[in-house]
C-alpha cells in the first residue's frame, strides 16, 4: 500500500490537481482566458459600433454581425491549429510564405487605396488584410530556422534565407504603408532569435542596424516625425496632429473607477476617430472604468505567463520558438495599443487582440492561439506518458490499473 500511493500520485497528475487548482492543465487556461476577451470585445465591439452603424448602414448590428462572423471563422481556425500537430505547419511554410508574398503584391497593385494605403484585399462580403497573416508566418518561419540551427548544434546567424524572407515580408508591409505592423513582422523574430540563443555580439549589431533603421523610417516620411513630438506633449496640437491622443486619454480619464456604463460611453459619437479599431481600449476604459481595465489586463498578463509556461515545457525547439513567437504576438501587441492609447507611444495602428474590430486580426489571433494550444496539448501528453512508463518499469503489475492513461496519451 506504501507503494501505491505514491505511485498514484504521478499517474494521476491531473486527478489530483483537480482539487486545487482552477485548470487542470495551461492550454485550459489560455481557453478560458481567450473567451473572457472574445466576451468583452464582442460587447466592446457593439458598444463603439452601433452609432456609426445605424448611420452608414441602417441598423446598429452591421459591425457586430460581421464581428460574429469573424469570430466563427476564427473559432474554426483555432480548433483546427489545436488538433493539427504543429509540426505539419513547417512543411507548409514555403508555399505558404509564397501565397502571402503574392497576396501582399496584390494589395500594392492592384487594390485602391483606403486613408492614404493599400492594406486590403476587397472580396465579397468582407475584406481580407494579408499582413496581418505575415505576422504568424515570420514566427512559423523564425522558429523553423532556430529549432532546425539548434538541433544540429549550429551557431545562430544573423544573415540567412529566413530572416531574409521575413525582411521581404517586412519591407512589402511596410510600403502599404503600415509601419507598425511592418516593425511586428521584422521584431518578433529578432527577439525571438535573441531568446534561442543568439550571441550577444552579433545581437548588438542587429539592434543597433534596427534602430538605425527606424529612424531612418521616421525620416523619410515627416508626418511620422510629428506624431513623435506631439507623443510627449499633444496638448498644444489638440486641433490637428494630437487630436486622436487628446481625445483617447480624456475618453480614458473619463471613465473614472466604475465607467459610465456600457453603451453609454462618448467616444462612439464621432468624438475619437477609430474608436473600434486601433483605439478600441479608449471605449473600453470609458464605459467600464479602471477597475474592469485592471482586471482585462490582468487576463493579458495571466494569459502571457501561461504561454511562458507553454513555452518552457514544449517538448522541442521548434514548439518552443513557436510558443515564444505566440507569446509575443498577442502580449506584444497587447502592450504595445495600450501604451499607444495611453500616449506614450505614437500611433502605430497596432490592434487590441481579441478587443479590437477587424475580422483577418481576430482570425490570425485565433489560429495562433490554437497552434499554441497544441504545443501544450502535446507537452502534456508526452509528460503523462513518460510517468506511466517510469510507474510500469518501477512495478509491471500495475499495467491494468494504468490502462485508461495509456489509452487518453496515445
Amino acid at each position: 500500500m506504501n507503494k501505491v500511493e505514491p505511485l498514484e500520485r504521478k499517474v494521476e497528475p491531473l486527478e489530483r490537481r483537480r482539487r486545487v487548482k482552477i485548470w487542470k492543465n495551461n492550454h485550459e487556461a489560455i481557453i478560458a482566458l481567450v473567451i473572457i476577451l472574445l466576451i468583452a470585445g464582442t460587447f466592446n465591439v457593439f458598444s463603439a459600433t452601433f452609432v456609426m452603424a445605424e448611420r452608414d448602414y441602417g441598423t446598429p448590428y452591421a459591425f457586430l454581425a460581421k464581428h460574429m462572423v469573424s469570430m466563427a471563422l476564427g473559432i474554426a481556425c483555432c480548433f483546427l491549429g489545436s488538433r493539427v500537430d504543429y509540426h505539419k505547419w513547417r512543411s507548409l511554410i514555403i508555399p505558404v510564405t509564397a501565397i502571402l508574398i503574392v497576396c501582399l503584391l496584390v494589395v500594392l497593385l492592384f487594390t485602391d487605396p483606403v486613408n492614404g494605403a493599400r492594406r486590403w484585399i476587397p472580396l465579397p462580403g468582407f475584406s481580407f488584410q494579408p499582413a496581418e497573416f505575415a505576422k504568424l508566418v515570420t514566427i512559423m518561419l523564425a522558429g523553423y530556422y532556430i529549432s532546425y540551427r539548434n538541433g544540429k548544434g549550429k551557431e545562430l546567424n544573423l544573415f540567412n534565407r529566413q530572416l531574409a524572407v521575413i525582411g521581404v515580408l517586412a519591407l512589402l508591409v511596410y510600403v502599404e504603408p503600415d509601419m507598425g505592423t511592418a516593425c511586428i513582422v521584422m521584431g518578433i523574430p529578432v527577439i525571438m532569435l535573441a531568446v534561442g540563443g543568439l550571441k550577444l555580439s552579433k545581437l548588438k549589431w542587429l539592434v543597433l542596424g534596427g534602430c538605425a533603421l527606424i529612424c531612418l523610417m521616421i525620416y523619410m516620411q515627416p508626418y511620422r516625425m510629428e506624431r513623435l513630438m506631439v507623443t510627449y506633449d499633444p496638448w498644444p496640437y489638440e486641433n490637428d496632429q494630437g487630436y486622436q491622443t487628446v481625445r483617447s486619454l480624456m475618453s480614458i480619464g473619463s471613465g473614472g473607477l466604475f465607467g459610465m456604463g456600457i453603451g453609454e460611453g462618448l467616444s462612439k459619437y464621432d468624438y475619437l476617430p477609430e474608436a473600434h479599431t486601433d483605439f478600441a481600449f479608449a471605449v473600453f476604459s470609458q464605459e467600464m472604468g479602471f477597475i474592469m481595465v485592471v482586471a482585462i489586463l490582468m487576463v493579458y498578463m495571466l494569459f502571457c505567463g501561461y504561454a511562458a509556461r507553454i513555452a518552457k515545457q514544449a517538448q522541442d525547439s521548434y514548439g518552443q520558438m513557436l510558443a515564444v513567437g505566440i507569446l509575443l504576438l498577442i502580449g506584444g501587441q497587447a502592450v504595445s495599443n495600450v501604451i499607444m492609447v495611453s500616449g506614450m507611444i505614437p500611433v502605430v495602428g497596432v490592434p487590441l487582440p481579441f478587443i479590437s474590430y477587424g475580422g483577418t486580426s481576430l482570425i490570425m489571433s485565433l489560429f495562433a492561439v490554437g497552434i499554441l494550444v497544441n504545443i501544450s496539448r502535446q507537452a502534456t501528453k508526452e509528460k503523462e506518458k513518460r510517468l506511466i512508463q517510469e510507474a510500469l518499469s518501477r512495478d509491471p503489475k500495475l499495467r491494468k490499473r494504468v490502462a485508461p492513461y495509456l489509452r487518453r496519451v496515445k
